[in-house]
């Protein structure tokens, strides 16, 4: 049976928990020279609706490391849904790849393109969810404190796709996660709802209450792509949620800093704190190649995922 990464609530928590521990594997076999060429012959399919520094590199990188190929598909080379309807280009792409990648807008072309698609598909961002990011803050956070259910996260920011995919990892992993976001920019009702049944979840409009004792404080741009023409009443609507030196007192004292990058700096960060020593946003990028690696092996080749064993703590 096809399995596609749409989302995290597909994930089992031991399928998690496989994702990460891979994703080390990966990131280790690679830094001491060692080829894991799991993936030889296949190729993946980048579709672009949505620009992208990260998104692309570490997907086409990743690709090559394991020995495969990836094809990059510019907005202009298909026009999804105006030129070309999902259905059509995933039952023909399906004819000649192995895996897709969609970084688009609409989170249901990315649904109708894997109910289409015979290969797996990959979400790698929608204006609903960003699984792909958030399984490398994860990964980012298992290197830096080991389990993860104990942590405390903050969300500062707009309550958009980021944090409707922290919402996500919450569920599954029960760490307490608080979400400070202007009223108005709330996550949506289906995320608030899940949010308040988990473990200390708080959604607020107070910054310093979310930030309070904090392990992880993150923020994303208050202006997403296809937002920008609100992006002056947005800096005025999120000027008290900004990321600096003074909110980041309110955290614990060993707490890290996340930023899924690009940074308008000076709006929702400041450089002090984006290049302070509490910041991990450079790891959280790398971290993107190893965990997207990881989740194109359990698309293609479960059985490594399978071959590793069951963990040695019950907790994640």
């Amino acid at each position: 049976m096809k399995r596609d990464l749409l989302d995290l609530s597909s994930l089992a928590t031991a399928e998690l928990d496989g994702l990460l521990r891979l994703g080390l594997r990966l990131k280790a076999e690679l830094k001491s020279g060692l080829e894991h060429p799991y993936l030889r012959g296949k190729t993946l399919a980048m579709i672009f609706q949505k620009p992208s520094l990260r998104t692309r590199i570490t997907f086409e990188t990743g690709m090559a490391q394991l020995g495969g190929h990836a094809i990059y598909l510019a907005p202009q080379d298909i026009g999804i849904g105006e030129r070309e309807s999902a259905k059509d280009v995933a039952r023909n792409l399906s004819r000649w790849v192995d895996l897709i990648m969609i970084r688009t807008f609409a989170h249901a072309t990315c649904v109708e393109l894997a109910q289409a698609a015979t290969v797996p598909v990959i979400n790698g961002l929608t204006d609903m969810l960003h699984p792909c990011q958030l399984l490398a803050d994860l990964l980012t956070l298992r290197e830096r404190f080991g389990e993860l259910h104990r942590l405390k996260v903050a969300f500062v920011g707009d309550g958009f796709n980021l944090a409707q995919s922290w919402i996500e990892a919450a569920a599954a992993i029960h760490f307490e996660l608080r979400i400070a976001c202007p009223p108005g920019y709330e996550p949506s009702q289906e995320y608030a709802v899940r949010l308040a049944r988990e473990k200390g979840g708080l959604l607020t409009d107070d910054p310093i209450a979310a930030v309070k004792d904090a392990d992880v404080v993150y923020t994303d741009t208050w202006t997403s792509m296809g937002q920008e023409r609100e992006a002056a009443k947005r800096r005025k609507d999120f000027e008290r949620f900004q990321v600096n030196r003074a909110l980041l007192k309110h955290a614990r004292a060993g707490a890290v800093v996340m930023h899924c990058l690009p940074a308008h700096r000076g709006e929702e960060i400041t450089d002090e704190v984006i290049d302070g020593p509490q910041s991990v946003v450079l790891e959280q990028a790398e971290n993107r190649l190893h965990a997207q690696k990881a989740v194109m092996v359990w698309l293609l080749r479960p059985e490594i995922l399978a071959h590793q064993g069951a963990p040695a703590s019950a907790n994640l």
